[in-house]
């Protein structure tokens, strides 16, 4: 018996409907890295205000 038999018991072939219930479930990753966000309210120097408080 090879590992590509057909009629290996108890072993069913993987499908395309599983692999791509596999990727579906998969956590979404991005494409390309991300920059972080450091303009707006979000910057360093919205932080730095001291002047709010």
């Amino acid at each position: 018996m090879s590992a590509r038999d057909p009629d290996t018991p108890g072993v069913r072939p993987l499908t395309t409907r599983d692999r791509l219930a596999l990727l579906a479930d998969a956590p979404m990753r991005p494409r390309a890295a991300q920059k972080p966000l450091v303009i707006g309210l979000f910057g360093d120097a919205p932080r730095n205000q001291l002047d709010l408080f």
